[in-house]
């Protein structure tokens, strides 16, 4: 079914609040919209993320970067976006829903390179947004959601 960018928005803070994980909310019901306007499944993303048993982690830079412990960036993400804004680029390993780190990443111009293996970087810097126009087009038209994720997020 065709959603609004707003009503993903709005159904992804409401899902992250029911479960009791509001206090994610400002960080990953964007970053969800934002996702789903550029075409990745953002509400699919978040559907596993509140699977998990597990939403925090002591998140230290070390001589290898930063390990995320696999715990999901819908929750961790705007501690990994602060820290990467603290020191410029980081290494990550032991990553889960990474896709989530890409809005901020456009909004704060940094880049994020994602080779075959399961970490990593995050830092440098973009020369122009590639995703204006995708998100444009979303804004004015809406997205096309699965029916199964949106109802179970309700």
């Amino acid at each position: 079914m065709n959603r609004s960018l707003a009503d993903v928005e709005a159904h992804a803070r409401a899902a992250l609040e029911r479960r009791g994980r509001g206090v994610f909310a400002d960080f990953a019901a964007p970053a969800c919209r934002f996702l789903e306007g550029v075409g990745y499944q953002g509400l699919k993303l978040l559907t596993e993320a509140l699977a998990d048993a597990v939403q925090a982690a002591h998140l230290e830079k070390d001589a290898l970067g930063l390990d995320l412990h696999g715990i999901s960036c819908v929750f961790i993400g705007a501690e990994v976006a602060a820290l990467t804004r603290q020191h410029g680029r980081l290494f990550l390993r032991n990553v889960r829903h990474g896709l989530y780190l890409l809005p901020d990443s456009v909004t704060g111009n940094y880049g994020i390179g994602c080779p075959v293996d399961p970490g990593f970087a995050l830092g440098g810097e973009r020369n122009k947004n590639p995703y204006t126009e995708k998100l444009d087009a979303a804004a004015r038209g809406g997205v096309e959601v699965d029916d199964t994720i949106w109802a179970a997020l309700n």
